[in-house]
């Protein structure tokens, strides 16, 4: 796609990949201002990757973002941020960069470590929790073959915001959260209906939860060709306002979000909790 004459340099990227061969592959323009919107989302669906980003107007080191998926443009992607900062960092030097998103501006930093590898992080934007209703989370745990026995009675059903609205489901057994299936098609009309455009988001916590917990994740994002997604930023942090607004966490807090193994694309997304405001994720991103 990239030689084309009509299109502009595509990059591609893993984001928050743990081994080689995972993390979740993200589309990075990094000059859209001649795309239409129409375009925008041609590309998207061409290259297939759970979404691509698309850098529109810039002052300076401030940059409008807009993120497709496949099917539709979504708010806010944190795989993909992490994406384009490094590409930004690799084009102008590392540092702080704004996104200017359609779920609002999100602070950005850049650095290298001791070896020349560049990571980032974000801020998201002010994040809220809510409830989960009780006639939707039965739909939701039902086209999951779930039943509420099988529930972390520690972590209650919720859904959580922090760029996009994401219900949590946290499952007590890792047996059950590792062999649960869906109907891709079922799950997508359902987000469809409530507005969810960021994932179904799945947890597993086998010790405390507490300060440096390790949590397994899987979520679910039906579009195209894609069931489930390999890391997610965005619902990395919603977790993270959920595990200090929700379920009262003293906070600052830190904690791991493992995800990607059940698709063969291992990632690892490091989430930082302050006491109030915005959640912090860092990761990598590597060329594909």
């Amino acid at each position: 796609m990239t030689d084309s004459p009509d299109l502009p340099d595509i990059l591609q990227f893993a984001a928050f990949a743990a081994a080689p061969g995972g993390g979740n592959p993200a589309g990075v323009v990094l000059d859209a201002t001649s795309l239409t919107e129409a375009d925008m989302q041609r590309i998207a669906t061409e290259l297939g990757h759970p979404e691509s980003a698309f850098v529109g107007e810039r002052a300076g080191r401030r940059v409008g973002v807009r993120f497709f998926s496949p099917g539709a443009e979504v708010p806010f992607c944190g795989h993909a941020t992490i994406a384009t900062a490094v590409a930004l960092a690799e084009a102008e030097g590392e540092g702080p960069f704004v996104f200017d998103t359609a779920a609002g501006a999100v602070e950005v930093d850049t650095s290298r470590d001791a070896t020349g590898r560049l990571s980032a992080s974000f801020t998201s934007v002010e994040p809220a929790t809510g409830d989960l209703e009780p006639e939707v989370a039965g739909r939701l745990l039902g086209l999951l073959g779930l039943d509420r026995a099988a529930l972390d009675e520690r972590m209650p059903l919720a859904q959580s915001f922090a760029g996009n609205v994401h219900p949590v489901i946290a499952v007590a057994l890792r047996e059950e959260f590792d062999r649960f299936t869906f109907d891709p098609a079922l799950v997508r009309e359902l987000m469809d209906e409530q507005g969810w455009k960021g994932t179904v988001t799945v947890v597993h916590v086998g010790g405390e939860v507490a300060d440096g917990v390790v949590v397994e994740a899987r979520n679910l994002f039906p579009v195209g060709e894609i069931t489930e997604d390999p890391a997610t930023g965005s619902a990395a942090a919603s977790l993270g306002a959920y595990l200090r607004d929700r379920l009262g966490m003293p906070a600052p807090f830190g904690f791991t979000v493992r995800q990607g193994r059940h698709i063969g694309r291992p990632s690892v997304l490091a989430v930082e909790v302050p006491a109030v405001g915005g959640i912090a994720v860092r990761g990598t991103a590597t060329p594909l």
